[in-house]
């Protein structure tokens, strides 16, 4: 019996092979189908509709492989693919890229494996299950040989998250034909893989084609016992390749569900991967933990599931095929994360430097117990943003001077005892973007005798605060928190004065340079200003850290009123290039960070 969740599944019977039943509608009712169909009589059971939970089990397999015999072509394409990279079991991972195909005609799926395979992928996965009046019986021989990378077929039902609706033989039996035809992988669902071993088994056939047998769960992500057990269930079923797919709920799945490939990839191919942007990690750093394959989409609006990233991301972004099991892993932390550019501009200084490192963004909540669950000590480094800059700062077994007394961090950077020691580059870059823009004729800081207000009591508010103050301003915090504002203000030298948000909104707040530490204006809600115009408009220097867009409406409001304004990718790339140097004890190239954030 199989349950899913607290229910068993429910079920209908169908015969298969000489008795089978055929649905009377339908594209997959032909002739050749129905003589290529699973050979097996009596009565079976597969799954109708199931609620998509963690499956639980208590079947027994067959204990024989099917299907471990020599190469054919395709096979011999992804054996040059992984040998490319270093081969599964040498120091570079042969981790496949994969693309999944979802046009709905074969000439659309065809033109998309021609676009995956000009933009880097090894493989791609036919999704049967998105073609439109498709006969597999008398297409499918013609799709697989107008496609020149090793196809993996997959046909996948409603109830494992797909879209086919139909009988579950001629389903099956579409995934026998592929095996017929020698495509490279076919994709068999977990909870009817039993049904199709034994069907094959009965045959007494070899086949070169590989079986990947999967499990995907749309809701959470199991305990690490459980996937363990999912594992070595699918192993047991007769799986050449095992495939689990969970839902990040927490980044912390993320990182176990990385955990389990490495330690499952010792005792054969495994794909695990965690689902949606909070399990993003699972997917950039599949070759680092021994995946056999991961998935890239042709664009972004063409994922095939969510947090996917395109090919051209992993392969040029993140450098896929690049990392090995001792690449370095770096990330920025924070939430949201979606709109930051620190992947993009470390990793290109990481290219450019030639250093084994990959730089991945991670979208954590609770950012103690992230740490808690980081998988092992190649995590080397990584940098903070809102809101978790205070919670670095007291995670960090040691800081530096400037950290300490800021009271944030936006920098970790592992010590040789395991532990992190916490750096804050953001008042440095921050100060000196806002120097620059002003006039430095006397010599000493132009700030020096302004009187500087900062919007927001976070850990940049904080940062921004103490590095004015050092140069000599008269500092003003301004928060929605007035008592959060006053905390920060009196712990400043010389002290400084908190004021409410509403105040400073209302006019009642008058200064020489406005600063803003806050999200809001930030992407995708870059239509907002955390003031109005007319109050923005009575300072003469206006600083935004936001960055994406450039051009916040705050600094558009400041420009329109003859204010200097500077904008946020100068404290971002200086901060970034110090943070940079602290992780690798190299100097990025500046220039080259800047025109990424610029776009150029």
């Amino acid at each position: 019996m199989v349950a899913v969740g607290r229910r068993a599944c429910s079920y209908t019977e169908m015969r298969l092979g000489n008795q089978a039943h055929w649905p009377q509608r339908g594209v997959l009712h032909t002739d050749r189908l129905r003589s290529l169909s699973i050979g097996i009589g009596g009565a079976i059971r597969v799954p109708e509709m199931c609620s998509r939970r963690m499956v639980h089990w208590d079947m027994q397999g067959p204990s024989a492989m099917v299907g471990q015999s020599r190469m054919t072509a395709v096979h011999a394409q992804l054996q040059a693919a992984g040998s490319e990279a270093g081969g599964v079991g040498s120091g570079v991972q042969g981790t496949l890229l994969c693309s999944s195909l979802t046009a709905s005609t074969m000439k659309g799926m065809i033109e998309e494996a021609k676009e995956a395979k000009a933009a880097g992928a090894d493989s791609v996965e036919l999704r049967l299950d998105y073609l439109v009046d498709f006969d597999a019986g008398n297409d499918l021989e013609g799709l697989l040989n107008a496609i020149d990378l090793p196809c993996i077929v997959t046909f996948r039902p409603l109830w494992e998250g797909g879209k086919y609706g139909g009988e579950e033989a001629p389903r099956l039996a579409a995934l026998k034909l592929a095996m017929e035809l020698g495509a490279a992988y076919v994709d068999v669902e977990f909870l009817v893989a039993q049904v199709f071993f034994a069907a094959l088994k009965a045959e007494n056939k070899t086949y070169k084609t590989k079986v990947i047998v999967s499990s995907h769960d749309y809701e959470n992500t199991a305990s690490d016992e459980k996937l363990r057990q999912l594992v070595a269930a699918i192993r047991g079923v007769g799986a050449d390749i095992v495939k689990f797919a969970t839902t990040g709920n927490d980044i912390t799945d993320a990182n176990r569900v990385l955990s389990i490939v490495r330690e499952a990839s010792q005792d054969g191919p495994v794909i695990g991967l965690c689902m949606g942007e909070k399990g993003q990690a699972t997917r950039i750093l599949a070759p680092k933990y021994g995946g056999f394959l991961t998935f890239g989409a042709l664009s972004p609006e063409r994922q095939t599931a969510p947090g996917q990233p395109t090919i051209h991301q992993l392969v040029n972004l993140y450098r896929l095929k690049e990392q090995s099991k001792d690449t370095k892993v770096l990330g920025i932390v924070g939430n949201p994360i979606g709109h930051s550019k620190s992947p993009a501009i470390h990793n290109a200084a990481l290219s450019q430097g030639g250093l084994d490192y990959v730089y991945v963004p991670l979208l954590v909540d609770d950012f103690d117990a992230f740490m808690e669950s980081l998988p092992d000590s190649d995590w080397v480094g990584l940098g903070v943003t809102i809101p978790h800059k205070t919670a670095a700062l007291a995670a960090a077994v040691e800081a530096d001077d400037v950290a300490r007394q800021i009271g944030a961090a936006n920098t970790l950077v592992r010590c040789e005892d395991g532990g992190f020691k916490a750096f804050n580059t953001d008042w440095l870059a921050a100060i000196s973007s806002i120097e620059n823009a002003m006039d430095k004729t006397s010599g000493e800081s132009p700030l020096k005798g302004k009187k500087v207000v900062v919007l927001g009591a976070g850990g940049a508010g904080r940062a921004l605060a103490f590095g004015a103050a050092s140069r000599g301003a008269h500092v003003v915090v301004a928060n929605r928190t007035v008592d959060k504002a006053s905390d920060l203000a009196r712990q400043l030298s010389p002290p400084g004065e908190g004021v409410s948000l509403a105040d400073l909104q209302n006019g009642k707040v008058q200064g020489d340079v406005l600063v803003n530490t806050t999200s809001v204006g930030m992407q995708p809600h870059d239509d907002q200003s955390p003031l109005p115009e007319g109050v923005t408009a009575t300072f003469s220097v206006v600083f935004d850290a936001v960055y994406t867009p450039l051009h916040t409406k705050l600094l558009q409001h400041a420009e329109k009123a003859g204010a200097t304004i500077v904008t946020g990718e100068k404290m971002f790339v200086g901060q970034a290039a110090e943070q940079y140097h602290l992780f690798t004890g190299e100097h990025p190239d500046t220039e080259l960070m800047t025109n990424i954030v610029l776009g150029k």
